[in-house]
């Protein structure tokens, strides 16, 4: 599969070139063996089969989601979360706190949250009740965070006295299993960005290196508005630290001079 053939396949979900352009190549390689089980021979004869049965059009916008993450990817952002967002939050004085991990891959930054969340309850008395949800559009990630194996690579900025309470060495492949503790609280739900999620009132949606980087321009606004609508006042959204707010919104506002968290306004 070539370039000019993967863009057609990108235009037909709605997907950006840009967002897919470093991370193509395996993408490809999924949907070229793809393409070779259903026997199509062209993209367009591919096209075709996915117009044909849901079932395979899911499994294909499965086959085309990348999972790049670690846990507590740019620790200066889950500082702030440690020492402003949370406590802030928690300070409120609400018996139960929900948080979503919009698009969470395989579960790194839910368990990152955990983490976080466990090293608080010391500070604050009594702590409220916590309940995360996690989403993804693939299944299989979220298989594989409940399984909650990860690779060594994968902990490279966990701090070594984390390591030691949280993670197990897991077999002889060089995995590690998390804490039974962290998986308690934690809602795994197969949903696409693209629709609602029938939930709201959260105090932080993570939105991260998910619709606003690998949709275009016109499926990321609907996307994000939907998102949006779930947030409570008073809410926080992050979003990746390159990433940019698809619109404009007079109800966020930039909180810790950082151009990738924000605030819902109270009204």
């Amino acid at each position: 599969m070539d370039d000019q053939q993967f863009r057609q396949l990108l235009d037909y979900f709605g997907f950006s070139w840009e967002g897919y352009r470093r991370v193509r190549k395996g993408v490809k390689k999924r949907i070229s063996r793809h393409m070779l089980q259903l026997r199509c021979r062209s993209v367009d004869e591919y096209l075709c089969s996915l117009d044909g049965d849901e079932e395979v059009r899911k499994h294909s916008e499965c086959l085309m989601t990348v999972s790049i993450s670690r846990f507590f990817r740019d620790r200066f952002l889950w500082k702030i979360i440690e020492d402003q967002i949370v406590p802030c939050i928690i300070e409120e004085r609400r018996k139960k706190l929900k948080f979503w991990c919009a698009g969470c891959a395989c579960g790194e930054e839910v368990y990152s949250l955990k983490i976080l969340w466990k090293r608080l309850e010391g500070r604050f008395d009594p702590m409220p009740e916590l309940e995360i949800w996690a989403t993804d559009v693939n299944p299989l990630y979220l298989r594989r965070a409940q399984d909650g194996k990860y690779s060594l690579s994968s902990l490279k900025e966990v701090p070594q006295e984390l390591r030691e309470i949280y993670f197990a060495p897991h077999g002889e492949e060089g995995l590690y299993r998390i804490a039974p503790s962290l998986k308690k609280g934690i809602l795994w739900r197969v949903h696409n960005l693209l629709f609602e999620l029938g939930e709201s009132n959260f105090q932080i949606i993570f939105l991260r290196n998910s619709i606003l980087t690998y949709y275009k321009d016109e499926l990321k606004e609907s996307a994000f508005r939907k998102v949006m609508e779930s947030l409570a006042q008073g809410g926080f959204l992050i979003i990746g630290s390159h990433e940019k707010l698809p619109i404009e919104s007079k109800d966020l506002l930039l909180f810790s001079g950082q151009p990738y968290i924000f605030k819902k306004i109270r009204k």
